[in-house]
Order: C-alpha cells, then structure tokens, then sequence
C-alpha cells in the first residue's frame, strides 16, 4: 500500500550578470556536478533535478509557478552559488507553495588560499548571498528550511534526506482520506476534534460510513482469498491454537482475515488511506478488527481504534515520512512506578503494528471482554529497544497541536501471560514523573504515534510547513 511515490525535487542556483557569461557557464557547471553526485550518493531517498540558474525575476517566478503544478514535485532546493538579488526572488518565492529548502554550502569545502584572487572570490560568494537570500524570505516569513554545511558531508546529505521525507508527507497530507466506520467513543473529549478545520489546515479527509457498509463488504470476500492468505501468514507468523480448539481457531483467525481483506478492498475502492473503529459499535461484525487492523498498518494505512480520526490520519503521516518503517498506533496503557524502573506500557487491546516487533509475533486468539463480540485473533509480540519520539494531535478549539517527547524504547522487564497483545515499554528521556507531568499539562492524549524513525527535528520541520503549534516536551 505505502508504495514509494515518484516524487523528485528541483534544484535552482541563483546568481546573476554582473560577472559575466564565462561566471555563470561556471556557476551551471558546479551546480549540475554538486547534483549528479549527490544523486550518486544513494544517501537522499529522492532524486534531484537540476533546473536553471536563476538570475531574473521573471525566470524565478517562471520556475517556482512550475513547481508548483507538477505533482511529482515534492519541493525546491536553492543555494545561492554567486550574490542573487533578493529582490528577484519576491515575487516566486511568494507564489511557491512547495516546501523549499535553502542549502546554503559552497562548492568547495575548503579556501583555496594558493590561487585564490578576484575572480575567484567574483562566482564563489555563496557566503555572502546566502545571507540576502535567507533575508528575504526572513522577511517573507516563509519558515523554510535552513542546512548549513559542505553538500558532500555524509552528515549534510543526512540532513537533506530527513527534510526530503518531512516535504514528501506534507505534500502528501493533503491526499490523506480517513474512513470512520461507525462516530468515536462516546462521551470521549480528547479524540474528538473539528473535521472541517483539519481539512483546511492539513488537507484531511475524514467521512462517516457505518458499519452497516462494511459488513457487506465483509459478506462479499471469497472463501479462496481467505484460505490462501491463511496458509501464506504461517510463513510470516507462528501460528498458536492455545486453549482454543484447531476448529476455533482457524475459524476466528479466517474471520480476521475476511475482515481484513473487506476493509481493504472498501478503502482502495473509495481511496482511504486511514480508518477507525469503535468498540461500541460494531453491529454485524462478528470481531472487534484486531489481526485485520495490524496486518493493515503494516501495509501503511493509517489506523486508530475508537474512532479517533485525528490519530488515524497522523498515523498514515507519519508513516509516509518514515516510508512505512517502525511507526505505530499506540496507547499508555499501564505505569511502572518503582523508582528504577519508571516507565509507560504501552499497548492497545489487539492493533499495535508489527514493524516493532523484537520477536517473531504469533497468532493467537484470546476473549476480549469489551465490545461483546466473539473472541478476536491478534498478533502478539513484544516491542522494541532504541530511541525514538512519542507524537499526539490535539485539537483546542481554537488551534491544533502537536505534542512529542523523545523516548527510550525497552521490552518489557517480564512475559504478561494474563495479557496476550502486542507490547511496547518506553519512557521520556526527560524521566516519567516530569514527562508525563508536562504531557498531562499540555493536554496531550492517551492515543499517540510512536516512531522509532522520525525525529524531533522532523515534527518541527513538518508543523513550520502547516503553521501548526510544536510542543515540544524534550
């Protein structure tokens, strides 16, 4: 489902006349090799495409209206190799709606003290034009992106390579479309939200269909799709029976399947690319999705369970950011208080990811005792060690925020015979009590992303595209 998409990105060079024909055949020249080595790299998960050197406000406003409507481009990169007016770049920078990054290097890292003269110092002022060019869109308040450093330094080609994947989801955003079978939870504040104004800030879909239309979906799948797909997941997952009889176990394990199969086939047909469910609601359904729901995440759709929408579409977020890799739907579930040992289970009932996965996760199917449906399969397994960030979407009314703090990731201390789900321990770097004293404080919620792949710079690149507030915890 999470394909990756075939974005690319436009490098523009900006310069000017003053110096002459034989500067700027130079200035084109180092540009074109500083982008074909950088594509050689293999450390930027995007191509980049050299366009012009840009020396009059006609041709940067020409090519910034391009960018604009081509879908395949995901943002602009400028560098400024010579002294570039600003002036010139007013009018399309004004008119760009791409995410644009300023990558203020110069050709050479080094100064060429030997050989150096006036008409070296005439084409090299990347120094010097990087500060009227990162002036005038100061002045514009355009919140673009600054890197600072040598193109060729693995460290700066890392940098790009973050901003490229932040520029991909949020042009992607817009195409997010959220699916919520049956309203939220009721009586639930901190999932509920404005739809309109999340269309308007973020591009968000999100419609209402019962459960009643899916349930015909449901009824539609054929016996051979499910039983071939119950044979290829024994490759991929143990399969174990428990307590259950073989029948009952293949039979609920099937269930999940069909209903994973239906969710798909409804969400590709009518172009979702997130959804929800609701424990309260699930009329017709034989299972509260579980299994279905995992094994969708870990196509890449966006998920949340009782019809927290918000959530569901920053899931799918997040995932295109982090191209589908170690970024889940998750929920503090329960405390570990002993001082020593403060930190957060997380977990939620039957639909965590399996991307985090430490060990290989099992099928299993086990009573649920909330929804009154019959007993759900799962995938169970323990989650995993490394750093990572904690993210949650809340909506005040007046404004959404983002809300994260950085995390260390641990497997639990113990087995939770008693709990068979999915399991993920972490704890704010910053340690639980003052973590969860600022997270409670700024009203953050209980369902969150949880990704071992996107960092903190990256949400604070992302919410300065959409304008949105950053509460940034660590």
């Amino acid at each position: 489902m999470l394909e990756n998409t075939q974005k690319e990105f436009w490098f523009i060079t900006g310069s000017q006349f003053l110096y002459g024909p034989e500067a700027l055949s130079t200035v084109e020249k180092d540009a074109r090799e500083i982008v074909d080595k950088m594509n050689k790299s293999n450390a930027l998960p995007y191509p980049i495409v050299f366009k012009l050197v840009a020396t009059t406000a006609d041709n940067i406003t020409k090519i910034m209206k391009e960018a604009n409507y081509h879908d395949e481009v995901a943002g602009v990169i400028t560098w400024m190799h010579t002294f570039s007016p600003a002036k010139n770049w007013i009018r399309g920078t004004q008119l760009l709606t791409k995410p644009l990054l300023h990558l203020a290097t110069q050709f050479l890292n080094h100064i060429p003290y030997d050989t150096i003269d006036f008409d070296y110092m005439n084409v090299n002022q990347s120094a010097h034009g990087d500060r009227e060019y990162a002036f005038i869109n100061a002045r514009l308040k355009k919140n673009n992106k600054i890197i600072f450093g040598h193109w060729e330094d693995e460290a700066i080609q890392q940098q790009i390579a973050k901003w490229m994947n932040v520029a991909v989801a949020y042009n992607e955003s817009y195409k997010i479309k959220v699916v919520t079978f049956a309203d939220k939870m009721r009586d639930v504040a901190v999932t509920d939200g404005d739809k309109v104004e999340a269309q308007i800030k973020f591009g968000w879909t999100v419609d209402y269909w019962g459960v009643g239309d899916l349930v015909e979906y449901v009824k539609g799948v054929e016996e051979a799709q499910v039983a071939e797909l119950y044979e290829a997941l024994q490759e991929k997952y143990d399969y174990v029976e428990g307590h259950n009889s073989a029948e009952k176990f293949e039979q609920h394990v099937k269930y999940q399947i069909r209903e994973y199969i239906a969710i798909k086939k409804f969400m590709d047909e009518k172009g979702y690319s997130a959804f929800t469910t609701n424990f309260e609601d699930l009329t017709g359904l034989e299972q509260l999705p579980g299994l279905a729901a995992q094994m969708l995440l870990a196509d890449g759709y966006g998920f949340a369970g009782e019809g927290d929408w918000k959530t569901a579409a920053l899931v799918r977020l997040l995932k295109i950011m982090a191209h589908n890799k170690q970024t889940v739907f998750m929920e503090d579930y329960t405390l570990d208080l002993r001082k020593g040992h403060e930190a957060i289970l997380g977990s939620h009932m039957l639909e965590v990811d399996p991307s985090i996965a430490s060990d290989k996760p099992r099928v299993e199917v086990h009573p649920l005792d909330i929804g009154g449906k019959a007993d759900p399969a799962r995938l169970v397994f323990t989650g995993m060690v490394g750093d990572g960030v904690d993210v949650t979407m809340a909506d005040y009314g007046d404004e959404f925020k983002l809300i994260s703090y950085e995390v260390n990731g641990n497997k639990p201390e113990a087995e939770t015979p008693f709990l068979p789900v999915a399991k993920q321990l972490w704890t704010p770097k910053q340690g639980l009590k003052v973590g969860a004293e600022q997270w409670l404080r700024a009203g953050g919620g209980h369902h969150t992303v949880l990704s071992f792949v996107v960092d903190t710079q990256q949400l604070a690149d992302l919410c300065a595209l959409f304008g949105l507030t950053h509460v940034n915890l660590s």
